[in-house]
Formats: structure tokens, sequence, C-alpha cells
């Protein structure tokens, strides 16, 4: 039986990521870990070395306990992600690396839309590399849903969804592609049709390539 590790920095991401992993992975075994205080830290700035170094221990007890991999479930810390990946055995995964792949494969124009400061930068980021390293030059626009994440954090899910979708609206006709940033974005637009393909989303992607790759190891 696979066992993965999946490290949250909100509890919102749980339950969904947990409920992909069982549907996409079945029989799959999944320890999470939580540090709710990791958001606030990077949106301030404050010792954000100490974030990374937590972090990095968190992926490492993970090791130890005998997972499989590791799991990212936040956008905003996936350059630690990639920082942990070279120094474990095991593979450590950011949730939105397929995404963003996705992203750039489906157009240049792309609209990256996140509820957190803090996470814009590192998704752009990822975005740019990927764009780089097609070969493809890409224009993105960033957007920041002001008031939706303090919402979600209230309790209010559905105005930190609808906060969103107006947002999304706003870019669909304009943009090839919109990234929702975080995880805990996913369920926010319920688009149909053509606008579908446009909005791309990283939980599934992401856990979608956790298992190909889980399935061609034990090939």
């Amino acid at each position: 039986m696979k066992k993965i590790g999946i490290i949250h920095t909100t509890s919102a991401t749980i339950a969904s990521l947990n409920q992909l992993v069982k549907e996409k992975i079945p029989g799959t075994e999944v320890v999470n870990f939580l540090d709710d205080s990791i958001l606030g830290d990077m949106r301030n700035g404050h010792d954000v070395e100490f974030v990374r170094e937590r972090w990095i221990s968190y992926a490492r007890t993970l090791e130890k306990l005998g997972v499989d991999a590791v799991l990212s479930a936040c956008s905003t810390v996936g350059e630690f992600a990639e920082e942990a990946n070279e120094m474990l055995e095991i593979p450590v995964y950011r949730i939105d690396e397929a995404m963003c792949e996705k992203a750039v494969d489906q157009g240049t124009v792309i609209s990256v839309f996140a509820t957190l400061q803090s996470t814009l930068t590192p998704t752009v980021n990822l975005v740019e590399r990927k764009a780089k390293e097609a070969g493809k030059t890409v224009k993105i626009n960033t957007v920041l849903v002001e008031g939706a994440y303090s919402a979600l954090m209230d309790g209010q899910k559905q105005l930190h969804d609808e906060k969103i979708a107006q947002a999304v609206n706003r870019y669909l006709d304009s943009s090839d592609v919109i990234v929702l940033a975080q995880a805990s974005m996913a369920s926010a637009v319920q688009a149909d049709g053509e606008a579908a393909k446009k909005v791309l989303t990283s939980p599934a992607l992401g856990i979608d390539k956790l298992a190909e790759d889980l399935e061609a190891a034990a090939e």
C-alpha cells in the first residue's frame, strides 16, 4: 500500500485533497501535517528562513515515517518543496506544478488569480519558468482577489467563492488561460463548456501527476 504525506498550511485543503487521493489513488494511506502559522508568516514576511526550515523539517519527518512521496498543498511555499525534493530520498511535489505546465501548454495570455499576495509571486515565477522551459513567450496578468481569503477564514466559503468567480468572469474573455493559484480556490469557479477548459486549478492536476509518477515507479 502506498503512503503519501501532505503538508497543509490551512485546514481548508485537508478534506478535499484527501478525497482526491482516495479517488485517484485508491488504497493509499495519507498522512496530513498542518501548520496554519505559515501563511501568516509568509504574508507578513516574518522570519521566512524559519518557515523554510520548519517546512523542510516536516518533509524530513514524513520521509522517516515511510511515505512514498510528499505533497505541498500550498503554492506559497512551493519553492521550499522544490528545495526539499533535492534533499530527500523520496520525491517532493508542488501541487501547482502540473497546473502551471498545462497553463503554458494551453495559451500565451495567462491570468493568475490568488487570494493572498504572498502566493502570486511564487506562482508567477513557476509559470515563467515553465514558459522558458517550453520556449514560449507568455503575458501574465496577476489578480489579487481582495477580501476572499478573510471570508474563507471567517467561515464564509460561499462569499469567498463568489468573490473569486466575479473576478474570474472579468478576465475570462481576454485570457487564454485562468490559473487559480491556491488549492483552496478550486471550488470557486464551476464553469461549463469552453470556459471550463480555460480555468485551471491545482488539486486534481497535482494529484494526477503524483498518481502517474507513483504508478510509473511501481512498474
